[in-house]
Formats: C-alpha cells, structure tokens, sequence
C-alpha cells in the first residue's frame, strides 16, 4: 500500500499517503489515527470485506466520458464521496479542519466537521465547502441546544448523528501510549475546560476516552433522535448503523440519510464490516432514504464496489487525514484528485458512463446479484 513509493515521488494512490504519514507523525498519533478497538478484528476485517468484492463489469457499452456528479441531501456534488467526521485534525497539521475543509470545497464534495473539531465550526463553514455537522449528543442537553443553533446560523447544510458511541472503544493502543492531546489541540466546539480531561491523564489510560466519558451521554434513545428531528430544519442524517432494524427505525423517525458504519473498527471489536451489512441495510430503507457507506474505503474501486452494493455514496477519512499530515490542504487536494482520477477510471472500465449505471452492476463475494 505505497510503502516503496519513494516520498519525493507524487503519490499515485491514496495508500502512499501511509507510510508517508506516519513517517512525520509521533508514534502516539499515528496509533490514535490507525487504531481499532480490543484486538483491531474489525478494523482489519473492514479493508478484507471490501477486497472480496468483486465487479462484474460490462464491455461495449459506448463509455466515452464518465458523470461522477451524484445528488447527496438534495444537493448536487461532484462526486458520491464526503469526507468523514474525525477530530482533532490540527493534531496532523497546522492547517487542519480547514484545510481539509478547504480541500473538500475545491473537489466539489461535502465536508463533515466533528463535534471534537480543533476548530471552531464557525471556522469551518468558511472555508468554501458545504459542511455537514457530526453530532455527539452530549451529557448536557442545554449544550447541545445551544451547540445546534450555532451549527445553524453558521451555515451548515446538514446534521449527522453519529449513534455508535455510547461509550468510547476500548483502544489498547493510546491506553498503551497513555494518548493525551497536545494542549495547542482542544475541542474548540465545547466550552472553555471541558477538553481538560483530554490533556492529561496517567499511565495505561486514555485521556481522549476519559474526556468523551464525561462529556458524552451513553443512553441515547430513539426519542432523543425525534426529538432532534423536531429541532433542526436540516436534512438529518443517523450515521453508525449496521443492523437493518436500526435503519428502518432511522427512517421512521425522520432520517434523510443512513450512514452504514462500525466507525472504522474504532468501536464494537467483532462487528461485522460494514460493506458487508450494506446491501441488508439498502434493501431494508427502500426508497425511505440515502444510504452511504464509511469504514475501510481507500481507493475509487472502493467507490465502485459501494456504489454496485446499492450506496448513494461513500465516507473517505484515514487517507484523507494522512494526506494532511504529509502536506496540509495542499496534499489533501492532490489526494482527492487522485481518487477522482481512480473512480474515473473504474467506472470506465466497468462501462458505466455515470452513478446510475453502476448501481445496476453485478456484485460477487458480499451482496451477490
């Protein structure tokens, strides 16, 4: 995955990215970055799943150009792809959520900012890309009333609800590590002190998990999401589902948009992949909503092979936040223009001349049909 990629060379491929991050990163934050939780069987069962994908491509289909264009929430990209919520970006790079913001607003695709951003979301929403905001319902309903009306007037063209963090994953690497964000990096979303607890900690603990612990609510119901719906005027996205039942609830309550995901094998250890729970999930939502796919996708034939599985697209972070680390907003543009050049090219290939002809696709391996 690009680890004999020499670094003065450019990179071809989102995985050359790696081994050139974790090259400049301390060895702290590249564990925070490229762990999983318990013994990481998810994290890595996410990138096998997807490898057995197979696409049954078509030949003599006339493809001459290829329509990468998807309508997301509604609204017209230039591609079925948005950069997954992930916090504390500063820590790779200086010019963090911005600047991969910014790098999101020049691809043409959305961008999704964390409640754990090291940004201000009012920052973020400037940038030039649509934002999408990722919620973390927190202990304190007044915040996050109050958290809501400032995503509002900033801007933002979507809510996400991330479901799948009652409690932080347990991440033996950073309890390894002892992980504690530098203090230039705070969640800059929360009120002033209540990162505290992420910047210190002892050894064998977490000071990013201890931090989520108190700041965090583990028992979100379904009427705490109704009773969000009743509050945005935004598309409302519920992002952390694999079980089909979750989904259809998701759409009862007023979802616009599923997100299929097991937060990148950062939570439960031992559930399934994602790609794999995405074709139940679709036939489940029917017409109800969007479903994307996030966790374990690295390249344009990822792209494909969600698209095939009948995703309206998908969710790109780890090789996105290492290309921050290698080179800040300008190699996160030089990355997403490589993976627009591979999504071009596999659609070509499996003569599909644009989004609608690849959900028509056959599959083997995951989802047969």
């Amino acid at each position: 995955m690009g680890d004999r990629v020499p670094a003065e060379l450019p990179a071809v491929s989102l995985g050359d990215y790696a081994a050139r991050a974790r090259a400049v990163l301390p060895r702290d934050v590249w564990d925070y970055l490229a762990g999983g939780s318990a013994s990481e069987v998810t994290l890595a069962a996410n990138r096998h799943a997807l490898d057995r994908v197979a696409v049954l491509p078509r030949v003599l289909r006339g493809v001459d150009t290829v329509d990468l264009s998807a309508d997301l929430l509604g609204r017209r990209y230039a591609m079925p792809v948005g950069v997954a919520p992930m916090a504390y970006q500063r820590l790779v790079h200086p010019d963090g959520e911005v600047g991969l913001a910014a790098a999101a607003g020049a691809a043409g695709i959305p961008y999704l900012a964390s409640t754990l951003s090291s940004t201000p979301i009012e920052e973020v929403t400037e940038a030039g890309a649509d934002v999408w905001f990722q919620l973390y319902w927190l202990r304190d309903r007044a915040l996050v009333r109050d958290l809501l009306d400032r995503v509002v007037a900033a801007g933002a063209r979507a809510l996400v609800v991330t479901v799948d963090v009652p409690v932080l994953g347990r991440r033996p690497r950073d309890l390894r590590n002892a992980f504690r964000l530098p203090p230039e990096v705070v969640a800059a979303n929360l009120p002033e002190g209540r990162d505290a607890l992420a910047h210190s900690g002892s050894p064998g603990e977490s000071a990013i998990a201890a931090h989520t612990a108190a700041s965090f609510a583990p028992a979100l119901r379904w009427a705490d999401l109704a009773w969000l719906r009743q509050q945005v005027d935004l598309p409302l996205v519920v992002k952390g589902l694999l079980d089909p039942r979750d989904a259809i609830e998701a759409v009862r309550v007023g979802a616009d948009a599923v997100v299929v995901s097991n937060h990148g094998g950062r939570q439960l250890d031992g559930a399934p992949p994602s790609v794999t729970m995405l074709p139940e999930v679709v036939d489940a939502v029917g017409d109800g909503c969007q479903v994307l796919l996030d966790s374990g996708v690295r390249s344009g034939t990822d792209v494909l092979r969600a698209l095939a599985l009948g995703a309206a697209g998908v969710l790109v972070g780890r090789p996105l936040l290492w290309a921050l680390a290698v080179g800040g907003e300008s190699a996160a543009r030089d990355a997403l223009t490589v993976l627009v050049a591979e999504l071009t090219d596999a659609l070509t290939l499996a003569g599909c001349a644009d989004l609608a002809a690849a959900g028509e696709l056959r599959t083997l391996g995951v989802g047969d049909k």
